[in-house]
């Protein structure tokens, strides 16, 4: 009951982060799950996108309402990236073997996929990082982005929501304003709806788990970040995006080494 508690309020963190920037507080799902309330990390990957699809929903459905989303992007980038994370979550994650042999070494699949996400984790933390102080200016004049280009930017979002259960909002933010020049607030809510959709095709993937939910512990997670993320939404204007995506950015890099050096040395 105490690990349940305090997962309950890191959910209200993770959604907290989601609200004011869009990104960040999912990939502290799955470590969170894992560690802190003992799931399976494959299981684990499956309840982050149940989790934070429906916290997504929620802010996604704001943005629609105060028509800060732009629409015409998530069909645009969204729908490779939906395709991608559906084949990921019922195809490939399949295939991949219990027990993954590479030379000498055996490596267990669980162990393989946190090991995967600790990378994912300190390349989110470095682009975050980067990207706050660097600082994001949208320009004035817009030029087309070619298709293929958006296709793969599309389908590489996918390959890690599926394989991780990480949402991609530190993915797809940069991408929005970087190549479609949309603003931050505009950015943040278009994130949403994607993260929604992607989030509703991975855990649509792997429907036969259903079975194996805990569906209490999977509940009270879940309600924890969506209290979060409206805690998120009213402070959005009231804290330095610059300050709050660095600090967050040096966490989730500290939290990615740990987890690397958990798995790889300390196993």
């Amino acid at each position: 009951m105490g690990m349940l508690i305090i997962g309950c309020i890191l959910a209200i963190i993770v959604g907290v982060t989601l609200g004011m920037i869009g990104s960040g507080g999912t990939i502290l799902t799955v470590p969170i799950l894992v560690y802190i309330m003992g799931v399976d990390p494959v299981l684990a990957t499956t309840y982050s996108l149940f989790a934070i699809g429906i916290t997504s929903f929620i802010g996604g459905t704001r943005g629609i309402i105060k028509k800060e989303a732009d629409i015409k992007k998530v069909f645009s980038f969204g729908l490779p990236s939906l395709i991608v994370v559906f084949l990921t979550r019922s195809f490939i994650l399949p295939l991949v073997p219990e027990v993954i042999h590479i030379g000498p070494y055996a490596i267990q699949q669980n162990v393989a996929l946190m090991i995967v996400f600790s990378f994912v984790m300190l390349a989110s933390s470095i682009s975050m990082i980067r990207t706050a102080q660097k600082g994001i200016e949208t320009p004035k004049v817009a030029h087309v982005v070619p298709l293929e280009i958006i296709i793969l930017q599309g389908a590489f979002v996918g390959l890690i929501t599926g394989l991780v259960g990480a949402g991609g909002g530190f993915l797809i933010i940069p991408a929005l304003v970087n190549f479609y020049f949309l603003p931050m607030r505009k950015a943040v809510a278009t994130s949403l709806i994607i993260i929604t959709i992607n989030s509703f095709f991975g855990v649509l993937g792997d429907i036969e788990k259903f079975a194996e939910f805990d569906w209490k512990l999977l509940g009270f997670y879940t309600a924890g970040t969506v209290l979060g993320i409206f805690i998120g939404f009213a402070f959005a204007d009231k804290v330095s995006n610059k300050s709050l995506k660095i600090s967050f950015g040096y966490m989730i890099l500290l939290i990615g080494a740990y987890i690397l050096v958990r798995e790889t040395l300390l196993a």
